[in-house]
């Protein structure tokens, strides 16, 4: 996965600011949606970034890769990301 080509990112200290530079529009993912996209652009599997992110929270695998899987969709339905 990776990032449209009009789509630039900045690091803040609470998470990941997303600006889609045709339509101006921006987002803001928090920490653990920013670490779900770095392990995305890094060419991670959602899977994979779930069981991470289960292990270093100590919450279930189930949770994570339904929270996994939210962010994904909400990348790609705002047209953020790009397979």
């Amino acid at each position: 996965m990776r990032l449209h080509p009009d789509v630039t990112t900045a690091d803040t200290p609470d998470g990941t600011v997303l600006l889609h530079l045709t339509t101006g529009r921006y987002w803001q993912l928090n920490a653990t949606g920013s670490t779900v996209l770095r392990g995305l652009l890094d060419g991670g599997e959602p899977e994979g970034i779930a069981a991470e992110l289960a292990s270093l929270h100590g919450v279930d695998a189930a949770v994570t890769r339904e929270d996994v899987a939210a962010v994904v969709d909400q990348l790609e339905s705002a047209g953020l990301v790009m397979a």
